[in-house]
This record gives C-alpha cells, sequence and structure tokens, in this order.
C-alpha cells in the first residue's frame, strides 16, 4: 500500500495542496496467476507515449482529484521525467495491490507509486536509482500521554497501520506484542485514529504530516523521533527492459537542471502543529530488507 534515500524534504505549506490518503493489502508483491509477462519494448523506445501506473490513493505523493484527475509528488515527477525524455505521459491509476501484477502484465511501462525498494520486488521487477527518502512515525492526540520511546508503554495501546507496507511491517518485527490494528488503506488507518478507535498510528512520515495539517488532525501530533529505517522510493520497471536506464538518465537531468528541487519544493514543508523532532537511526531495529510495503 512509503515511499538512505537521497533526500529528506517535508512537507510544503499543507494548506496550499489539497491531497488524500489511502493505501494496499497484503498481497501487493505476489504475483498474479492471470498476468502474463510483456515484451521489453515500450513506449518510450518509440519516442510516443510512456505508460505510468501510480496508486492515485497516497497524499502528497500520489492521489485523485475531485474531477478524477490525478496529482501529487509522484505524478508531477512522472511528467517531468516524461517531458525530459520527449514522450508523453499517459499516467493511471492501479490499486496497490495489483500494481506490480499490472506493470507485468504490461498494462503499464513503469510504476511510479512512492514505492519502497526490498529484496522481494526486486525478485520481480527492475528499479531505477531512488527519488525520494522516507522516515516513520508515530502520531497520537497531543495531550496524549502516548510515548514510543517506551516498549511497555506501545504494548498498552492500540496502534494503527495500513497493512503490507514498510511501517507496518518494521513495526510487526519490533513490537510483536503489540495491539497492531491493520488497515486496507492509510485514510481508514487515519479515520480510526482520528474517531479515537484506536490510541496511536505509525505511519510514513509526510502522509502523517498531511494529515496533521488536516481539521480532521489538528488535535493531534508526532509523538517521539522519527525512525529512519533506510527506505527508499524508487521507480520500478519490467526487468530487462532498457527503459531503465532511459529513466535513471532523465532522474539525473532534472535533478541537475533544477526540475527536481522546484517540485519538492511545492510539496514539502513542516507543519507547526506537526511538532516534529530529530530524526534517528533506529540500525538495531529491523529494516526494510524484510518487508513487503510501500
Amino acid at each position: 500500500m512509503t515511499m538512505s534515500k537521497v533526500l529528506t524534504p517535508i512537507l510544503a505549506s499543507v494548506a496550499a495542496v489539497s491531497l488524500t490518503l489511502a493505501g494496499c493489502s497484503n498481497n501487493q508483491d505476489s504475483v498474479d496467476k492471470g498476468a502474463t509477462d510483456a515484451t521489453n519494448t515500450t513506449a518510450a523506445t518509440t519516442g510516443d507515449v510512456l505508460r505510468i501506473g501510480t496508486e492515485g490513493a497516497y497524499a502528497p505523493f500520489n492521489y485523485t482529484n475531485a474531477d478524477g484527475t490525478l496529482g501529487g509528488f509522484d505524478v508531477d515527477i512522472a511528467n517531468a521525467l516524461c517531458a525530459d525524455m520527449n514522450v508523453t505521459c499517459e499516467i493511471t491509476a492501479q490499486d496497490w495491490d495489483g500494481i506490480i501484477p499490472g506493470l507485468k502484465a504490461g498494462k503499464y511501462d513503469a510504476i511510479v507509486a512512492a514505492m519502497s525498494v526490498t529484496p522481494e520486488r526486486a525478485q520481480q521487477v527492475s528499479f531505477t536509482e531512488p527519488y525520494f527518502s522516507n522516515t516513520l512515525v508515530f502520531l497520537a492526540k497531543k495531550d496524549s500521554p502516548f510515548d514510543p520511546s517506551n516498549d511497555s508503554d506501545i504494548n498498552a495501546h492500540s496502534i494503527a497501520a495500513q497493512r503490507a507496507t514498510i511501517s507496518s511491517q518494521w513495526f510487526e518485527k519490533a513490537y510483536p506484542k503489540a495491539n497492531m490494528k491493520l488497515y486496507d488503506t492509510l485514510s481508514n488507518a487515519f479515520l480510526d485514529l482520528g474517531s479515537g478507535r484506536v490510541d496511536a498510528m505509525i505511519s510514513d512520515k509526510l502522509p502523517a504530516l498531511q494529515w496533521l495539517g488536516s481539521p480532521s488532525g489538528s488535535n493531534y501530533r508526532l509523538k517521539g523521533d522519527e525512525i529512519d529505517i533506510n527506505d527508499n522510493f524508487a521507480i520500478a520497471v519490467r526487468p530487462g527492459d532498457d527503459l531503465q536506464a532511459k529513466i535513471n538518465q532523465s532522474l539525473a537531468n532534472i535533478k541537475a537542471n533544477g526540475t527536481y528541487d522546484k517540485i519538492n519544493q511545492q510539496y514539502f514543508a513542516v507543519p507547526v502543529a506537526a511538532n516534529t523532532t530529530t530524526v534517528v537511526t533506529e540500525s538495531s531495529e529491523p529494516t526494510k530488507e524484510n518487508s513487503t510495503g510501500k
């Protein structure tokens, strides 16, 4: 259902960006038995159309607007890459649990969807160089005594997370005795947190900051330190596709000419209400190496 990385950007002027949040399914990395591998010839090699798959439900990285159009950091990055490659972007929304099978079946040529690089995924797809760096955070009510630095405190509270994400997989391994509540979408997890049906939540940092900047999250804040698990977001293509090298070159180009920074600054800055703290590295905790999440 995420997203070491080159940057540590933070959510900008949340009021300026209208976004929604969502998630994924436990079977996301499994191969769709009905899917067949597509050929390695992509639209990018013809100089015509490059078909991109994204989730459209994981703000601020990708989301669906009220009019049905797609937006977000991933969408803008994809469009910038297409412009650099002189091809037309055709961006399609795909449910998270079918996003890799969709690539393998040839529904699109690349996935730009805040996808974390994991060994399990690398057996099915080829990844470009990373284009974003992700950290994890805990959230709870501002007046909550919840302290994630205390293991017994974590075990005494119900914790929400999106199923099949880096955050939920890391948490399950780090705190196997905790009362974890898993949700198919990130928005549903935030909904239960805001309704008081769970005590706290673990999430990728930027979607968390986005929610904290919304009316629903106004009475909540980050708790404890950020957790750096060396989580990198990259673009996925079919194995052996020369599109991988072309995207890597275009990534380097848009970083060198300032386009990447311009897009990054549009989306990421710290909302005051978040009360963020210093990033710390949890090198002793489980990492994305054993995860199957975003």
